[in-house]
Parts: structure tokens; C-alpha cells; sequence
């Protein structure tokens, strides 16, 4: 399996958990707003503890709470991509896909930048600073940084919201690239049943009482 991920922790007056297997392919976080799905991805990567349970990725184990590992964040080789794209605005495209770059180990590196850019489509980009871009371009160079730091697996955090119909489409395809042509694992947050059914491999349901 891919992701064997049994994770729970206490969030003021409610537990946020979840437990599954899965392989291959992409993994669906699915569940309304509010329902705890972007805590279990934090908890995955390493930016939330649990309390108790174990994160294994491809039979690696990144947290075991009875076993008392945990694995650093940057140690754990997950591209993450977050909601909001978060790209460093004082820097260029050529420089925030750079970044991603540089922060993977030399023997990690499996994308060259030029790979990166062709994949996306990034070309014309490179020059500008994220505030000159659409949200859909943000959307692509927040996927570029992430692919360019030699991940194992990639974490999405609702990547269309905030997108028109047309930028949707666009990153739709791009995830169905990297599900299919690069084979990377990706556990993917969304409350949208249409993106679900489009791109999950294995739905894991994530509803308000469970948190």
C-alpha cells in the first residue's frame, strides 16, 4: 500500500482522525468544509503531531506514536501544495520554482528545473513575480516548486478553489498528468464530489462527527 495512515488528534473541543490504506494512484480526502481534511494532511506532512496512530508512505514510516518516531517535515519528502499557492512574491517564477529546487538532497532530485517548466508550460512565466499572475498560473509554478523537490508523494490541499471554470480545467489536467504520467502518489483535500469522481484512484470519506 501507499498511504497507511492512522492519525488522531485533539483540536480544542473535538478530535480530528482518520484511518486508511490505500495505493496507488490518487487518494481523495473527501468531506465538507470544516470536517478536519487539511489537519490530516498537515498531520501526513509533519506540520500537525497526532496524538496517537502511525504515517507510512510506501512502507516508510514517517510517525509511529507507540514507537515514538517522527520524522522531520523537510525529511519526509512530501510535496506539498497549498491552498492559497503561497509562492514568495518578492520572488521571480524562474526563483520560486528554483527554491523547491535546492531545498531536495542532490540524490533525491528526479525533475530537472527545464523538465519542470516544459511539464508545465512555464516558459513565458519565468520573468514575472507572482502578483502579475493569474491564479491558475500560481497554481501551475506552486506545482512546479513542489515537483522540483524530489518528492516521494505530493499533498494537495484544495487546489481549484478560488479558480474560474476555465483555470479548473486547466490544473485539473495538470494533476491528471502527474497522477498518470509521472506515477506520483498524491493524497488530495477536496469537499467537491465532481473532482472526486474525475481524479481519485481510493476515496477516503472524512465527515463532520468524525472530524
Amino acid at each position: 500500500m501507499c498511504f497507511d495512515i492512522s492519525v488522531s488528534r485533539r483540536l480544542g473541543d473535538r478530535t480530528v482522525g482518520v484511518a486508511f490504506t490505500a495505493g496507488d494512484g490518487l487518494t481523495a480526502l473527501f468531506g465538507p468544509s470544516g470536517a478536519g481534511k487539511t489537519s490530516v494532511l498537515n498531520m501526513v506532512a509533519g506540520l500537525l503531531r497526532p496524538d496517537a496512530g502511525h504515517v507510512r508512505v510506501g512502507g516508510v514510516t514517517m510517525f509511529d506514536a507507540a514507537n515514538r518516531i517522527t520524522v522531520p517535515p523537510h525529511r519526509r519528502r512530501a510535496g506539498y501544495v497549498f491552498q492559497d499557492a503561497r509562492l514568495f512574491p518578492h520572488l521571480t517564477v524562474r526563483a520560486n520554482l528554483l527554491y523547491g529546487h535546492r531545498l531536495a538532497e542532490p540524490a533525491d532530485r528526479w525533475m530537472a528545473p527545464d523538465e519542470a517548466i516544459a511539464f508545465l508550460d512555464l516558459g513565458l512565466l519565468l520573468d514575472r513575480r507572482p502578483d502579475t499572475l493569474s491564479g491558475g498560473e500560481a497554481r501551475r509554478v506552486a506545482i512546479g516548486r513542489a515537483l522540483l523537490s524530489g518528492p516521494r508523494f505530493l499533498l494537495m490541499d484544495e487546489p481549484l478553489s478560488s479558480l474560474d471554470e476555465a483555470r479548473r480545467e486547466e490544473i485539473l489536467r495538470v494533476i491528471e498528468r502527474i497522477r498518470d504520467e509521472l506515477a506520483l502518489p498524491i493524497l488530495y483535500v477536496t469537499h467537491e464530489s465532481a473532482e472526486v469522481r474525475r481524479l481519485a484512484n481510493h476515496i477516503v470519506s472524512i465527515g463532520s462527527a468524525a472530524a
